[in-house]
């Protein structure tokens, strides 16, 4: 249920009465500088497989990825971030999404490449790792490039 209403109530109404596609759109993380200039975009919808920074909390600085994406709740499990339990188990510690930025985009979906307008150069390989693509300087020192210099 969204909302144009400034009363505070209502406000808080829509965020807990939200549907799921609605909860995706709120659990937004921004984007860092370099992400921003590539993509065009100021934040994007999180989702398991991204690597975020940590802002606030005694994580604070720290790179990790996500885990789980828990929209119930608002949350985000990330890997290597618990904390622990009454018994001193450790439990992974749940992250609400304004305490992240987003430095690394999971780019396996072709929905959000396409989003995103990712070339398919950047696109991720089979492997899971992202294509890259040939520098100047490795073009100009291929074979049939050195036999013309020689």
């Amino acid at each position: 249920m969204s909302t144009t209403s400034r009363l505070p109530r209502h406000q808080r109404k829509a965020v807990f009465t939200a549907d799921t596609f609605e909860r995706r759109k709120r659990m937004s993380v921004p984007l860092s500088r370099e992400l921003r200039r590539r993509y065009g975009r100021r934040q994007v919808p999180v989702r398991k497989g991204d690597t975020v920074r940590i802002l606030s909390g005694s994580y604070v600085g720290r790179e990790e990825r996500v885990a789980k994406v828990n929209r119930r709740s608002y949350t985000v499990t990330l890997d290597n971030v618990t904390g622990k339990t009454a018994d001193a188990k450790m439990k992974p510690l749940p992250m609400r999404t304004n305490h992240l930025l987003l430095t690394k985009l999971n780019l396996s979906d072709p929905w959000r490449r396409r989003v995103l307008k990712v070339p398919e150069a950047e696109a991720p390989t089979e492997e899971g790792e992202a294509a890259e693509t040939p520098t100047p300087t490795e073009t100009a020192a291929t074979p049939k490039a050195k036999e013309e210099t020689a």
